[in-house]
């Protein structure tokens, strides 16, 4: 009896050690590969972040942020990151994309101008603006000129291009000042440019309580509710991992190997502002401050910018039904 009972117990344990391991959860995520969400997940893999959470996360880098949003909404992505303004615009016209804080980073005004403090200079100049007339940032900068009274499609020569076109062309002094975003704006001040205008501040003038969220981690709703958990998990590691590029020295190492300087200065520089746009408001606020300038777009960009949606569209923000912690 006993020989019998030890040998059902060396069958068990055989069958059990067999037995496949149960397949981590895949998650296929679409990245700008020279966006702050590749330096993440460049963390998350170095660290084996993604197999302590069970998770396969399965990366396709990309050239642009155009293209993840493509990505995103032909179903060859879970995840991507991008613009709350985008989502809100895609949920106005019945898309069913919503989005978790990824970053509150935004651009600013920069010049080699020593004569521009303010946006008041920019009046008779040359602003070069990355991306193009209908860019967020552009039309947050140019409701908040009116409200001084400053038109700037009038009153200065806009020139709209590619962000690192308009950042070199700053840079050669080309253009009397530029609208860049924040990674561009780190790399101008390195290069002895002054930051005449953050736009922090002209999101806070046109009636946001704090800096709010600029880019979130985009889902559709159908995969959320699908996989509540495997999404629970991997923004669980994700708001890890930005702790970490903050306070871990290793990890940061990590990170700024994906960026292409290896000036320490500048990736000083490149630490504090990612440091500075890590999330760490409550959804309600984020989405009470995106309301109020949404309503600012929508009346400087009209449809062309917010589509049928007047007002920002319940559900842009996600907000999980549970924990769903497995």
């Amino acid at each position: 009896m006993r020989l019998m009972f030890r040998n059902i117990l060396t069958a068990s344990l055989l069958a059990a050690l067999c037995a496949p391991a149960q397949a981590a959860d895949r998650i296929r995520l679409a990245l700008q590969k020279t966006g702050t969400g590749a330096w993440e997940i460049a963390v998350v893999r170095a660290l084996g972040l993604d197999k302590e959470a069970d998770l396969e996360l399965e990366v396709a880098e990309l050239a642009s942020t155009d293209a993840a949003k493509i990505a995103i909404q032909n179903g060859a992505a879970d995840i991507v990151v991008s613009d709350w303004l985008w989502v809100a615009r895609q949920r106005g016209d019945g898309a069913r994309l919503t989005l978790s804080p990824h970053s509150s980073a935004i651009g600013a005004v920069m010049a080699k101008n020593a004569a521009i403090h303010s946006v008041a200079d920019l009046s008779g100049k040359t602003l070069g603006v990355a991306g193009g007339p209908l860019d967020k940032a552009w039309l947050l900068l140019r409701a908040y000129a009116l409200r001084q009274g400053v038109d700037l499609t009038k009153s200065a020569t806009i020139v709209y291009g590619a962000p690192p076109l308009i950042a070199e062309k700053a840079a050669q002094g080309e253009l009397d000042a530029a609208l860049v975003f924040w990674n561009f704006a780190v790399d101008l001040e390195a290069r002895g440019l002054s930051r005449v205008l953050d736009m922090r501040d002209v999101e806070t003038a046109l009636g946001a309580t704090a800096a709010p969220i600029v880019t979130g981690y985009v889902f559709d709703e159908r995969f959320a509710a699908a996989n509540g958990p495997a999404l629970a998990r991997f923004l669980a590691v994700a708001a890890k991992t930005k702790r970490l590029i903050v306070s871990s020295g290793a990890a940061w190492n990590i990170a700024a190997a994906q960026i292409r300087t290896s000036d320490a200065a500048t990736l000083a520089l490149y630490r504090k502002h990612y440091a500075e746009g890590i999330p760490s408001r409550s959804l309600e606020e984020e989405r009470r401050d995106a309301a109020a300038l949404y309503a600012t777009l929508a009346q400087i960009g009209g449809t062309a910018l917010v589509g049928r949606a007047t007002t920002l569209p319940a559900g842009t923000f996600y907000e999980a039904a549970s924990p769903g912690v497995r």
